[in-house]
């Protein structure tokens, strides 16, 4: 173990954050460019959009526990976390790559259906962010203290996610997303190897004891906690997926923009400042903010600012600076969505089982992204205003901090 690691110093909370940052800027890069290459190049509609990204969510559904329960009990490649991490991050580095070439797999293979190439390349890529995202969060618990430490693992790691998300949809932004595409893929491939160098796991993963009474039994598992805080952070995640997936329609009918290539600008430059923005946040804000308040009404402020931004982009968001603007509003929510959740979560679960309760907590991601691809497109497809899209989004976000207020900070374990 690297001295680096024993002393938990800046330098390896931010290579800790590294591999959970690849499958981030995959994440992006998807985000950025999956919607739009199918609708500008490709010729999808809005509801088939919507399928396509059901693909990977269905598939994330098994995958995710699977892949969690499995590095939980085995160690191959020198860890535990570290071999999930490598395959997942060489996956997706090579279905990024495929996304212009959907048409040309479809010729080469004599496939006859573009929409099903589209949905491999889309599932294979979801999935290969689904089996490492697991791993590169679960790995952050695996190697830090409970309590604060954990904390800044989280904020930490999600402030360095940001920050290259946000220089991802900046690239895209500026360079175009083809460009995006191909110096994207070659940054998963190297954040999801080269850090796994300065990480060592631990071999065996021992129950922690709870802080205030050290001969106490290991930590249990509480599940009444948990199923509320799924439930809680699902709602976020469906107004999040919701923006995330439809924007493009609600661009094109408000703002009007002149070409394709400016509707993928537009999505980069939004995307661009809701993480530029809120890469600040998680370690220069939401931590000491945390320390002071608590996690829970940190998370419930969070979520109010941005459930507010939703309903100011409905009333307000005529053209683009005005979106942009609102973006920024957005940042707070955005930021305690992807950083928060995860050092609540894991102090609520047996740190021996940490892979198969963070794949467990990401059925409260796919589902909501399965209910936005198949029920709420539809309806915004069907709906002549597309100002629903921010609606559902504003409304989703208000209901999920209002439940999160029903789960506690710190609770006494119950089952096993």
């Amino acid at each position: 173990m690297l001295s680096i690691q024993k002393n938990l110093s800046k330098t390896f909370y931010v290579i800790l954050g590294l591999p959970s940052t690849a499958m981030g800027f995959a994440l992006s890069i998807q985000i950025a460019v999956l919607s739009w290459i199918l609708y500008t190049r490709y010729g999808l509609d809005i509801h088939e959009i919507g399928i396509v990204w059901a693909a990977g969510p269905i598939a994330g559904i098994i995958g995710q526990p699977l892949i969690g329960l499995i590095s939980d009990k085995l160690w191959f490649w020198g860890g535990r976390r570290r071999p999930f991490i490598i395959i997942g991050g060489i996956l997706a580095a090579l279905m990024i790559m495929a996304l212009p070439f959907l048409d040309r797999i479809n010729d080469f293979f004599g496939i006859g259906s573009l929409m099903a190439v589209a949905i491999t390349v889309a599932l294979t890529l979801d999935l290969s962010i689904n089996i490492s995202f697991n791993p590169t969060r679960s790995i952050i618990a695996d190697v830090t203290p409970e309590g604060q430490p954990r904390t800044k693992g989280f904020t930490w790691m999600q402030s360095i996610s940001n920050l290259f998300g946000s220089l991802a949809y900046l690239t895209g932004a500026l360079l175009g997303n083809y460009i995006l595409i191909f110096s994207g893929a070659i940054i998963v491939f190297l954040f999801s190897i080269i850090p796994l160098f300065f990480i060592s796991e631990p071999r065996e993963l021992a129950p922690e004891k709870k802080e205030e009474d050290p001969l106490a039994k290991p930590l249990r598992t509480e599940w009444g906690e948990l199923i509320k805080l799924y439930f809680a952070h699902a709602f976020s995640w469906l107004g999040i997926q919701t923006m995330f997936i439809y924007i493009i329609a609600f661009i094109e009918q408000k703002i009007h923009p002149e070409t394709d290539l400016q509707i993928g600008q537009m999505i980069g430059w939004s995307f661009f400042i809701l993480n530029a923005v809120g890469f600040i946040w998680p370690a220069f804000l939401l931590e000491p903010l945390s320390k002071k308040i608590g996690r829970i009404r940190t998370h419930f402020l969070c979520l109010v600012s941005m459930s507010l931004g939703y309903f100011g982009i409905v009333l307000w968001a005529h053209n683009a600076i005005l979106l942009y603007t609102m973006m920024v509003v957005l940042t707070f929510g955005w930021a305690a969505v992807v950083s928060l959740p995860f050092a609540i979560m894991s102090e609520k679960v047996n740190k021996t089982r940490m892979g198969f309760f963070m794949g467990i907590f990401n059925l409260s991601v796919v589902i909501p992204q399965l209910i936005s691809s198949f029920v709420i497109g539809g309806m915004i497809h069907r709906a002549p205003n597309k100002n629903i899209i921010f609606l559902i989004s504003g409304i989703s976000l208000a209901v999920s901090a209002i439940l999160w207020l029903f789960v506690k900070e710190k609770g006494k374990p119950t089952v096993t």
